[in-house]
């Protein structure tokens, strides 16, 4: 009888041992996904806060009237003012001038360059 106690008591250690291990490598992993979803979290807000500074930057008014200024022959457009305008989208443009479309020209053969 007693051999069948210490039996008994010996598996019931060590289903505890292993119920224990169990519990230990679950919670392990658990932190683990924890730590990366962390990580993850922290990685997506610092670009959230980088596209929110690219976007205050590009959005200001006087950054319009600098490109204004900085391709002024190119747009073709009059001086604007920061007060005739909200935001960049709202800045009508002029059409594209009609190029004329020419032939290309081979470059190997030297009798049809012009």
């Amino acid at each position: 009888m007693r051999s069948l106690l210490y039996v008994l008591t010996a598996l019931a250690v060590i289903g505890l041992a292993f119920w224990a291990y169990r519990e230990n490598y679950r919670t392990q992993e658990a932190q683990a996904e924890a730590q990366r979803l962390q990580h993850a979290i922290g990685d997506a807000r610092a670009r959230l806060r980088v596209l929110n500074a690219e976007w205050a930057y590009l959005n200001r008014p006087d950054r319009l009237m600098d490109l204004v200024e900085l391709n002024y022959d190119k747009l073709g457009l009059l001086p604007l003012q920061p007060y005739q305008f909200g935001r960049i989208d709202q800045v009508a443009f002029p059409a594209p001038p009609e190029l004329p479309i020419t032939n290309p020209v081979d470059v190997s053969n030297p009798e049809q360059q012009p």
